[in-house]
């Protein structure tokens, strides 16, 4: 990040706000924050500033997925449901936070998703209401209807610029199954198939630290402190002070004190972890552990809610896939065009083509979100594309009904929980996937794509029976990186309601949660653009709170 951050005022220890976690919403309530001068404010990160320059280039998430410098190395504990697998679940480790290794889609999902989250108790984040904290952030540059669309924010979105002869002719085939063309799904209406909108700008990852904290890194209220790993959070007679912190692996830890709030943003598996090691959790799991209870919350950790993803793979003919041009000599001429401003697969996301859909006629919604690319992957390689020209066609359930669970193993801060993702645990989601996989196949196999596909290679044309597919579905299915739900928000009536709809923690004061893990049902989307509705809306809050 040019203007590296400020990290040396160190013997600074009391501010009006301390933030954990520079990630989506981190870095965007420290930026709305800071707007105040008169407000200081203390941004915390675990992991090194943002300079690596594979962060900023959107083809460079390939390499960056399994640097552990720059990434949490999670996993999912194994299960039968996924046939014993560890399911990797890599989430942001530095200034940006997953926005700096992530698909960097921006999907911010449907209508009903937030008014569903207030028929949950939430009163205030109805869709028309959560509407002008989407807006406010985002700084779209393609065609839209300005009634949905924000033209003036930090963040830019634009549209696809890179156009292959696979991605247009699955479209045509779309329309042939009755899927019809969306240009803006972040419109009036997310049903039906178009090229992903992505925070990509002039060949560029617009991560959140590049989008919020750049413009706000020389403000002199603000303290950025990154290799910071917050390991508790203080609190006095039920209320937050301030936290403590190790500065990489020195001792002893630091403290920092808060004036005003604690807001903690550390991630669906982080920010549970740091409740519980602080004594606010489920009070059996802290006893046992030897952890003093402040405050008995059974539903810090539960409710993890994540997208499994299963993809079909097929071999392509008569056509140039990101298989090949992503390897030398191509890659050469790639890099030239990207250098020029051209479109390149250097600045492409992961997933190009987007389609949400029903996955039978009995849904009134669409239940199914899916990705194109004219690239494949090998079986159980993360970011290694195959050596042959390929094609994939992934997809998820929009609102699975499994769910996980976050726990800490032991007091040592220094450890990884123990996450489980509970996939495929609900019946429901097994009869869905299946849905989505036919689907899938049809798409693949339609007219429009017929010149260009050759044969069908994950799972295979052999495997046809709804026990192979479900076989198939366990063996290869992963995480989208959607993590979400682990302190959701909900009234106090309900005992697993870890916030209220002002995302205060119930029962602590001070205590504020503003990331993903307050979602009290996942949306139908990438979670990335409802994590920055959130921040949106906690700095209004705090704002209108302190005025």
């Amino acid at each position: 990040m040019a203007g590296r951050p400020r990290i040396e005022n160190y013997h600074v220890d009391t501010f009006d706000y301390v933030i954990v976690g520079a990630g989506a919403a981190g870095s965007l309530l420290a930026a709305r924050l800071s707007e105040n001068s008169n407000a200081r404010v203390c941004l915390l990160e675990a992991g090194p500033p943002d300079v690596h320059p594979l962060l900023h280039l959107p083809a460079g998430f390939i390499k960056m997925l399994e640097n552990e410098k720059y990434t949490w190395q999670f996993e999912a504990e194994p299960a039968a449901q996924t046939n014993g697998r560890a399911i990797l679940l890599p989430q942001g480790r530095t200034l940006g936070g997953s926005t700096a290794i992530n698909g960097m889609v921006y999907n911010r999902g449907q209508r009903e998703d937030y008014d569903d989250w207030e028929a949950l108790g939430n009163p205030g984040w109805n869709f028309d209401s959560v509407l002008p904290h989407f807006r406010r952030s985002e700084a779209f540059l393609g065609d839209g209807d300005d009634q949905f669309r924000g033209r003036d924010g930090e963040l830019f979105v634009t549209t696809n610029d890179w156009i292959h002869p696979l991605t247009e002719a699955f479209l045509q085939g779309a329309g042939e199954l009755g899927i019809h063309g969306n240009r803006d799904y972040n419109g009036a209406s997310q049903a039906g198939a178009g090229y992903y909108q992505r925070m990509i700008h002039r060949g560029r990852r617009v991560s959140a630290s590049r989008a919020f904290l750049r413009p706000a890194v020389s403000r002199r209220n603000l303290d950025i402190r990154t290799n910071a790993q917050v390991t508790r959070i203080l609190s006095e007679g039920g209320t937050a002070t301030g936290v403590e912190y190790l500065h990489g692996d020195r001792a002893p830890t630091t403290t920092v004190r808060a004036r005003k709030e604690v807001i903690v943003c550390a991630g669906a598996i982080n920010t549970p972890k740091l409740l519980q090691l602080s004594g606010f959790g489920p009070a059996e799991l802290l006893r046992d552990l030897g952890i003093p209870v402040v405050r008995d919350l059974p539903g810090v950790g539960a409710n993890l809610r994540d997208h499994f993803a299963v993809r079909v793979v097929a071999k392509a003919r008569n056509v140039t896939t990101i298989n090949e041009l992503a390897r030398p000599p191509r890659l050469w001429w790639e890099a030239v065009k990207w250098a020029l401003g051209r479109p390149s697969v250097l600045a492409v996301c992961p997933s190009i083509v987007h389609f949400h859909w029903r996955s039978d006629g009995t849904c009134g919604r669409p239940d199914l979100q899916g990705v194109f690319s004219p690239a494949s992957y090998r079986a159980g390689k993360v970011g290694m594309l195959d050596r042959y020209p390929g094609m994939s066609c992934g997809f998820w359930l929009h609102r699975p009904a499994s769910s996980g669970s976050v726990s800490l193993r032991s007091i040592d801060p220094l450890q990884s929980p123990k996450v489980e993702a509970g996939y495929l645990t609900h019946a429901a989601d097994c009869e869905g996937m299946l849905r989505g996989l036919r689907l899938a196949r049809r798409l693949l196999a339609t007219r429009a794509l017929a010149p260009y596909f050759e044969a069908e290679t994950l799972p295979g044309s052999l495997v046809q029976s709804d026990d192979e597919l479900l076989d198939y579905i366990r063996q290869v299915g992963a995480s989208s990186y959607h993590l979400n739900g682990t302190a959701r928000m909900g009234p106090a009536s309900d005992r697993f309601a870890v916030v209220d709809a002002s995302l205060r923690v119930h029962g602590v004061g001070a205590l504020r949660i503003a990331d993903a893990s307050v979602f009290p049902a996942i949306p139908s989307a990438n979670i990335c653009a409802a994590t920055f509705m959130v921040a949106e809306k906690a700095a209004s809050l705090v704002l209108s709170e302190s005025a």
